[in-house]
Parts: C-alpha cells; sequence; structure tokens
C-alpha cells in the first residue's frame, strides 16, 4: 500500500483499489488468476503485486513531448529496464523518423497514415507480423485479429508462445481442449493438490487463498519445484487475524525436482498406480484411449533413469505416488517451470495420463489446472489470437463479414523474429507488452528488430522494445484498465477471460492520463479504416464507436460465446463451455481422451556445467520491474544475481557474493554470455542454477525450442559460470562468443546487492 500511495496518492488508490477485482469495477492487469463468486468477494480483492500492477498503470507521473526531446534513443537504450518504466505514462503518439535520433510528437491521423503507407507497400501481407500481449481486452483482440486477417495473413503472435503455448497443445491433442478443465470451486473441493513448476506466492498470489481454503477443507498439497518458495511453506493471508499472526502452512510434502525431471515423475507415478491397481477402471474403459500401450509403455520404466532425471529418491517419489494414490479428487495446477523445457509437451501430456488413470477430469474438486500469467492471455486465444487458428473459425469470419480470410499458417514468436532477421518480415505490431524484454536470445531479437522498416508498440509505459527499433517507429499511447474508456462519446466497457474460463467485464474509474491517450479498440478501428478504407466488408466505425457491436458480432463468430452480451451482463460474467469438465465429452479425433506415451530421456550436462532457469522476482511481473528487491529469496537492491546451491558454490571455489559471467552452450557453437553476476548460495537441487529474467534472456538460444509448441526454453538452459576475463575456466576455451554483458543488454542496476 505504501508503494501504491507513493505512485498514485492517497485519494487515487482509493478509488481504484476498492474497485479492483469486483463486478462492478475493472479486471487486475496482472495474473489470470479467477475472481470468487459476485457475494463472496472481499473489499479488498486484490494482491500485493495487484496494487503494484495497478499502481504502475495509475501512477501520477507522466512522460509528454519535453522529455523525449530530452532524451535520445541513444540515451533511452542506455538505461535500465526498471528506469525506463519508472518515467510515467506515455501522454501522446510519438514517432522517430529515419535517421532521427529523437522521437517527436505526431498525430494519431498521421501515425495512421505511416502504418497505413508501410502496410501497402509491402509486395505481401505475409511481411508483416501482429504480436498481442496478454493483456489485450476480449473486444480489442478479436478486431485486432478480424483486421490482420482482413488485411491478409496469419502472422499472430502472441505472448502465449511463449508461456502456455506447450500447455496448450498438449491438451488439445490429449482431452480435446487447450484449456484447464477446473473452477475455483473444484479446487476449494480438491483433496489432494499438485503445485509443480509454479510460485504462486510471486506470481499468482491470489491462489495461496484458494489452496488456504482447500487446507481448511482437508486438502493436502504437494509442491514439486526445484526451488522451494516461501508462499507454499507458510501463506500469511491479511483477510483475516490468524492470517495477519501465525498464517497457515501449506504444503504437506514438497520435492526439489531436479530442473527438466518432471516427465521422469509423472511417469514414474503413473507407473506406481498402475502397479497398485490404483485407477479408476470404469473411466478408462469408457472416456479413454491408450491404456493397453501406456500400461505395455510404463512396465519397463527404468528407475534408474527417474532418479538421475528428477534428483529424487525412489522412496520421495513413492510418498507422493501413495498420497496420489489415496486421494478420490487431485488437482494438479503447473506454470512456466512445467512448460518451457524442450519435452514440455511431453511433460504435460504424463500429467494428464495420470489424471485420466485416475478419473480426475469432469468430476468435482479434480482436473487439469494450468495457471495461466497474464490476465486475458487466454481470451485473446479465444477471440482468435493465433496463427494457427482452426479453419471452423475462419469459416465463421468469412460467413459473417463476407470475405475470404487466409488460410495458410502464420508466423508465431520464435518464427518472427526468425523472419525479420532474414528480410521476410519488414512491419512488426505490437499491441501492448515488451516484446524485445520477454523475447529470447537478446541479441538475435534486438538485431532482428533492427532490420525491419517499421516498428509500432501500442503502449501505456516506455520499454526496452521502444529502443531498439526498426528504420521507423511509432509509440501509440494506449488507454489503462484503470481508466474510463469513452470512446465514440459513450462510456465503452470491455470483458476478459481469467484461467478458469470465467467471462466477465471491465471497466475503469479514473479519469485518462490525457487527451490524447487512445483506447486499443479505437487504435486497431481507427488504423484499419487508414489501411482497408471505408468500403471494408468489416464496420470499423461501427466497432469504434460502440464495443457492443463488437460483442454481438462475438456472439456469432466466437465457439460457446451465443449470446456474448447478455451474458456478461451478468454479475461475474459467464462460464465458457469446456465438454470434458461439464460432460466429460472429449472432441478428439477418436472421441475419447487419450493416454500417451513419451520416450524418458535424461537431459545430460556435461561435467562442470550447470542447468539454468529464468524466473521472476518478487518485485516483477513478467517484463515489468516494480522494484529491486526479492522479499522472499532475501535480495536487495539489485537483479544480476544468480542462485547456486551452496555445495556447487564450494566445489567452484566461488564465495558468497563474488561476481561471476553467465556463459550457455548451444549446439550452434555460440557462447552467450551474461556478464556481471553476483553469485547468492540458494537451497536448489545440485546441478540447478537460477537467475531473473529479462537479464537471463540473452542466454537463451532462439532455436531451442520446446517440440511441437516452439515454446524457448527457459527453463533448462546449459551454462557455465566463469570468473570475469577468465573464459572457460576449468571447462575448457571459449569459442564463437557472443558477448551479451553490460553493453548490450544494459541491465545491470545503478544499485549494490545487500
Amino acid at each position: 500500500m505504501r508503494r501504491a500511495v507513493g505512485q498514485m496518492g492517497v485519494r487515487r488508490t482509493a478509488s481504484t483499489l476498492t474497485r479492483l477485482n469486483q463486478v462492478d469495477g475493472f479486471d487486475c492487469q496482472g495474473c489470470a488468476w479467477p475472481d470468487p463468486a459476485p457475494g463472496e468477494r472481499h473489499t479488498a480483492e486484490f494482491c500485493e503485486n495487484g496494487a503494484k500492477a495497478v499502481a504502475e498503470e495509475a501512477t501520477r507521473q507522466l512522460l509528454d513531448r519535453e522529455f523525449f526531446a530530452t532524451h535520445s534513443v541513444e540515451d533511452l537504450a542506455g538505461r535500465t529496464e526498471y528506469w525506463l518504466g519508472k518515467q510515467g505514462r506515455i501522454t501522446e503518439p510519438m514517432v522517430l523518423r529515419p535517421g532521427a535520433t529523437h522521437y517527436t510528437p505526431v498525430s494519431w491521423d498521421d501515425a495512421f497514415a505511416t502504418i497505413a503507407g508501410h502496410l501497402q507497400r509491402l509486395d505481401h501481407p505475409d511481411q508483416a507480423t501482429f504480436y498481442t500481449s496478454g493483456k489485450t481486452s476480449n473486444e480489442a483482440a478479436f478486431a485486432y485479429q478480424l483486421f490482420v486477417r482482413a488485411f491478409g495473413t496469419n502472422n499472430l503472435p502472441d505472448c502465449s508462445n511463449m508461456c502456455h503455448e506447450s500447455s496448450g497443445s498438449a491438451l488439445g491433442q490429449t482431452i480435446g481442449i487447450g484449456k484447464g478443465s477446473v473452477s475455483l470451486e473444484d479446487i476449494h473441493q480438491a483433496k489432494l493438490l499438485l503445485v509443480v513448476g509454479q510460485n504462486p506466492g510471486t506470481n499468482h498470489p491470489r491462489m495461496l487463498s484458494a489452496l488456504e481454503e482447500a487446507k481448511s477443507r482437508g486438502a493436502r498439497i504437494i509442491s514439486i519445484n526445484p526451488l522451494q518458495e516461501a508462499g507454499l511453506v507458510r501463506f500469511k493471508n491479511p483477510q483475516h487475524a490468524k492470517g495477519l499472526t501465525v498464517g497457515t502452512a501449506l504444503a504437506d510434502l514438497h520435492l526439489p525436482i531436479r530442473l527438466n525431471g518432471d516427465l521422469a515423475f509423472f511417469q514414474a507415478v503413473g507407473a506406481l498406480l498402475i502397479e497398485w491397481d490404483a485407477v479408476d477402471h470404469d473411466f478408462l474403459e469408457e472416456y479413454t484411449t491408450g491404456f493397453e500401450a501406456y500400461v505395455a509403455h510404463v512396465a519397463d520404466l527404468d528407475w534408474a533413469k527417474v532418479e538421475a532425471s528428477t534428483g529424487l529418491t525412489r522412496e520421495q517419489i513413492t510418498e507422493a505416488a501413495r498420497m496420489i494414490a489415496d486421494s478420490t479428487a487431485t488437482i494438479t495446477c503447473w506454470a512456466m517451470g512445467i512448460t518451457q523445457h524442450h519435452n514440455s509437451v511431453g511433460t504435460i501430456k504424463e500429467i494428464v495420463n495420470v489424471a485420466l488413470l485416475q478419473g480426475n477430469i469432469g468430476k468435482p474438486g479434480a482436473g487439469l489446472c494450468p495457471v495461466r500469467g497474464h490476465s486475458n492471455v487466454q481470451g485473446d486465444r479465444t477471440m482468435g489470437i493465433w496463427e494457427r487458428v482452426p479453419d471452423h473459425f475462419l469459416d465463421a469470419i468469412r460467413d459473417e463479414f463476407g470475405f475470404e480470410p487466409p488460410r495458410k499458417h502464420g508466423l508465431d514468436t520464435v518464427g518472427s523474429i526468425e523472419a525479420l532477421r532474414d528480410g521476410k518480415v519488414r512491419v512488426f505490431f505490437a499491441m501492448g507488452g515488451n516484446f524485445v524484454g520477454a523475447a529470447p536470445d537478446t541479441q538475435a531479437t534486438e538485431a532482428a528488430m533492427r532490420n525491419a522498416a517499421l516498428t509500432v508498440h501500442v503502449s501505456t509505459k516506455l520499454n526496452r522494445s521502444h529502443v531498439v527499433h526498426g528504420g521507423e517507429a511509432l509509440i501509440l499511447p494506449a488507454l489503462g484498465r484503470s481508466e474510463k474508456d469513452l470512446t465514440g462519446g459513450r462510456v465503452q466497457r470491455v470483458t476478459v477471460e481469467d484461467s478458469m474460463s470465467a467471462v466477465h467485464a471491465s471497466h475503469g474509474p479514473l479519469d485518462p492520463p490525457s487527451e490524447h491517450v487512445r483506447s486499443e479498440v479505437d487504435i486497431i478501428c481507427s488504423l484499419a479504416l487508414a489501411t482497408l478504407g471505408e468500403d471494408s466488408p468489416v464496420p470499423w466505425a461501427a466497432f469504434r464507436d460502440d464495443y457492443t457491436e463488437i460483442r454481438r458480432r462475438i456472439a456469432r463468430v466466437v465457439p460457446g460465446c451465443a449470446s456474448y452480451e447478455e451474458k456478461v451482463n451478468e454479475p461475474g460474467g459467464f462460464v465458457l463451455p469446456h465438454p470434458p469438465r461439464d460432460n466429460r465429452v472429449f472432441e478428439t479425433a477418436s472421441g475419447r481422451a487419450v493416454l500417451t506415451s513419451t520416450p524418458l530421456d535424461v537431459l545430460d550436462v556435461p561435467k562442470g556445467r550447470f542447468l539454468l532457469q529464468t524466473m521472476r522476482s518478487h518485485d516483477q511481473f513478467n517484463t515489468t520491474i516494480y522494484g529491486l528487491d526479492d522479499r522472499y529469496r532475501g535480495v536487495k537492491g539489485g537483479r544480476r544475481v544468480v542462485f547456486v546451491n551452496p555445495d556447487d558454490l564450494r566445489d567452484l571455489g566461488y564465495a558468497d557474493g563474488e561476481v561471476i559471467d553467465l556463459v550457455s552452450e548451444w549446439r550452434d557453437g555460440v557462447e552467450r554470455i551474461a556478464r556481471s553476476f553476483r553469485v547468492v548460495p540458494y537451497d536448489q537441487p545440485r546441478g540447478c542454477v537460477a537467475a531473473y529474467y529479462p537479464e537471463a534472456n540473452p542466454l537463451v538460444p532462439l532455436d531451442s525450442t520446446a517440440e511441437k509448441s516452439n515454446t524457448p526454453v527457459y527453463k533448462s538452459i546449459v551454462v557455465r559460470l566463469d570468473r570475469p576475463g577468465q573464459p572457460g575456466q576449468g571447462t575448457g576455451d571459449s569459442h564463437g562468443s557472443a558477448d551479451q554483458g553490460e553493453g548490450s543488454m544494459r541491465q545491470d542496476d545503478p544499485h549494490h546487492l545487500s
């Protein structure tokens, strides 16, 4: 609260936080954790990081044309991500003309004309790519994908490509829908919850309240994660007296699994359930296929491989499996610690296998729960933000609007970077987010962006992407969730979808920071008019003037959204249909849920190397840096730190606080270097290390991606730890070095770690 008051003031803080996540208020800009039922919400229905997210957006600090006149792009490029984000809200459109050194003001009409001119001069629509951040509303997302397809391409990369794409891929193949199968009430009713590859205390803090409720009803919780995170050890809920004093111990069992060992763990659990006959034979016979092949596959399980991969003992795995076998209703929750490995899709299929073995889909208190990390990232995908949208969705667009959308699959995030690098894409447009900060292989991504003829970012605040630009660049300031939208001379509202498929309305209480700031819907529709013309078959002007018109088209185009406007009028909105959850209907090719067999391979790490995972600090949401502390991990005043097992630190001969370089090694022969990281001893499996992103993103090779989903491998990067100036010390010589240290990434904090 102190930080919120400091950025917004007392009155502004009160008028925003009391409306946050309320039925008549606005949806949090942060994570996608669902809200309680309308009659069950607290007056303060937000978490610490939610308050920080609101404060960042609703800050009184404004960034105007004088700021850009003072600071050249070169100057801004030398600043940290933290500093850029603290300069305040962007108040008018800005343009960087070819060869210019400073951004300068531009009218909206000229901005749209500039973008339209670039798009119209392309040889083919596929020479443009259109990125989407997860915060974009359903109305804006629907209009955006419609504009892109009317323009003639399916190049619609989004942040889901970098996070839960592996979940969607695995779930779509096994249960027929790429979304989680549980509700918030299911979490409360579960008998056992597995929290895997996830740190809810930092990334989804309101989830801890749901886990606390489940514990109060007798649930047990298993935490499976390389680091034991503070939030799952003891949760202090500020909503009641006990929470403010002793708190609630959440995890009954913590398994410190080795990075990339989750596939082996769940395969071993499945083998034990088969061995003990702790399976739901009726469910398996009626609703699934692949059971016999799966039984044969796990019968040959190599326990030596399982122990090597997981870093756990057979006894530890058996203890967890016994808890799973004894549970009558189990939910498995997971996040980026599962989805950002080379074998992530296979791992999630193993999670599905364990759920199917016990019939834990389509019954109360049971199911699969991929926890989305950004508000409305799931809603954007529902609205058609996908480079590989199915034909039935395109057919519905054709039938509704009278034009034939392109059928060729488009570019995802990694594909867009490669196409920019190779000169195949000339225009990059981002609807929100910080693409350069979030993307892998920072040096390669920055070089690719600089190869574009035009880069455009719809934004609220400055970030790294604005200073890594194409030949011409635009920054278009957008309204935030916390602000009134009076586009078209009327009070507008938008809608969002949470991690559990619940859709509800959102409308902010605050005045916009400037008369020159426009809504995302306004920006999209105005750009569409400038690019496609007044005779476009899509009624862009009507969409811009009244978002109800967009929702009426959503109702006719998007599956599950019939009577959309009427349903979102209900308090708390409505829940989209989910056939496996609702009726145990599995819309796969066989009409059944699919048990799969995935090879178990141990990720080999050469001697003297480590597996690195990137992660958030507690004072961060995605690439937005709220502050330079990580209270839960004991870090103060700095972000360039690497967490190392104390025994590994001793064997390396490095001291607590020593500064080292991180060097990743990949099959392309290029050594990617991130310089000047301070060593912090931290309890985790031997051979595993961890560092914050985006500082560690330079170490993630662009072509190191997950099978099937093409998600960058942010969570199992082979690295070594070198003393500065001594490359390859004790491990061989460096070769093909791509130096990505202080001079190129510009992420060093002007503070010391204490």
